[in-house]
């Protein structure tokens, strides 16, 4: 008899599917005695493996139909079964839980999945589903810290975009290349998105997490707001200076790495060549950071941020339009000047936001200048928004912290434009 190793893949990815969930809910009653609870890891691999044999008889059936009804079948059995004995145990407990039935019901129908379907997907999704239950305390603290309007918002943003996205023109208008209603709104609710986790973040961290780790998060949001946040209680003497300094730096280097992904995800290409310049700043960002947070560690004052919800429907808006007039800005600049009219348009863009002049070098980059020209843009945009967070620092922290903010602001971009100017071949690669 040979044997098929396809089935057997397929079985032992339902059952490391079923003993993976079963290992969260195990441990999660972990204090309770035995024949005290409905399931554990025992019953939830054998409820991946039930799910693999159903789907497995279903599969070995030529009607299609036929194998459908067996893993209907299937399912509501073991629903029934797992839903009673769950029900004789939450009504001993005096609970109204039902996480752990629709654990089961998910490792089970993963199961089936894992036959009958795609295993390495099935499996996927039962590392997810994991997490989920694993992370139940921090998404419960996270709705405890998040207000209705701030929920609200994200929601209706999100609720708006799915509903009216496949209604905005995909198609470009206006000279110069023109621009995309659908590409510019679908960038800036992805930018939003990702403002509005580090928002999150910066909440739930709050004062006990510390000062760089929030510093971080903040970066996600905006970079120049903690920035003015930290330079203000340096200036108050609010906290120890150098934590602060490097505070800002290190939310400055998430907010290159930041623009990297962005100009990445729109041109691979320039994605490439940003990689190495924007590395580098980075590196030597941190190396500042390292420096003066290991200076400061003996005060280890926190820090709250008081940032406005990104997520919000005005904003958003704001966004499009200030990423849509880049974007035209800078393609008429390109036009009437060349490239060099390019990175100037892309120094302007960057004293508002990195992430403007980041797309409309990713745009550029597909026809009117070369990915490496795109990429030097992009480090130009950085340094024009670290020279307005330098100004920013040194007005509200003064002399106390005006060498770490040069240092931590300057050496990156300096770091930048030099390994891009050398990539780009100084001038040849305009």
């Amino acid at each position: 008899m040979n044997l098929d190793i396809d089935i057997l893949q397929r079985f032992l990815a339902a059952i490391a599917i079923g003993l993976l969930v079963g290992i969260e809910r195990g441990w999660r009653e972990r204090d309770a005695g035995a024949g005290q609870r409905t399931a554990g890891i025992r019953t939830f691999t054998l409820s991946g493996l039930l799910g693999g044999v159903f789907g497995a008889i279903a599969k070995s059936l030529e009607d299609v139909v036929g194998g459908g009804i067996v893993i209907a079948v299937g399912v509501f059995a073991y629903t029934a079964v797992f839903a009673t004995f769950r029900f004789r145990e939450v009504v001993d407990e005096d609970s109204y839980g039902v996480t752990t039935v629709v654990a089961a019901i998910a490792t089970f129908a993963l199961g089936v999945y894992a036959m009958v379907g795609d295993p390495i997907l099935a499996a996927a999704i039962g590392v997810v589903v994991t997490i989920v239950l694993a992370v139940r305390e921090p998404l419960h603290g996270w709705l405890t810290k998040i207000t209705w309007l701030e929920l609200r918002a994200g929601l209706v943003l999100v609720t708006m975009t799915l509903l009216a996205l496949p209604l905005i023109p995909n198609e470009s208008y206006g000279p110069f290349g023109g621009v995309n209603p659908r590409e510019i709104w679908l960038l800036a609710v992805v930018l939003a998105a990702v403002s509005f986790a580090g928002y999150v973040a910066v909440k739930i961290l709050g004062n006990s997490r510390g000062l760089l780790v929030a510093s971080a998060a903040g970066g996600l949001v905006s970079s120049t707001a903690v920035t003015a946040d930290l330079s203000r209680r340096a200036g108050k003497s609010r906290g120890n200076n150098d934590l602060l300094a490097a505070g800002i730096t290190l939310a400055s280097a998430v907010s290159y790495l930041r623009a990297l992904v962005v100009v990445a995800a729109l041109n691979p290409l320039v994605g490439i060549q940003a990689a190495a310049p924007i590395g580098a700043a980075i590196l030597i960002a941190l190396a500042v950071v390292f420096f003066y947070a290991r200076r400061g560690m003996q005060s280890r004052s926190g820090v709250e941020f008081h940032l406005s919800n990104p997520f919000s429907i005005k904003d958003t808006f704001g966004l499009a339009i200030l990423l849509g007039v880049v974007l035209f800005a800078t393609e008429a600049i390109a036009e009437w000047l060349g490239p060099r009219g390019a990175l100037v348009a892309a120094v302007v863009a960057g004293t508002a936001t990195v992430d403007a002049a980041a797309f409309s070098m990713a745009r550029l980059a597909r026809d009117t200048i070369t990915p490496a020209a795109a990429a030097l843009g992009v480090m130009l945009a950085i340094g024009a928004n670290n020279a307005l967070k330098l100004v920013i620092g040194l007005t509200r922290a003064g002399r106390p912290c005006a060498l770490a903010l040069t240092l931590g602001l300057v050496l990156p971009v300096a770091a930048g434009l030099a390994v891009a100017a050398a990539m780009i071949g100084m001038a040849d690669g305009l």
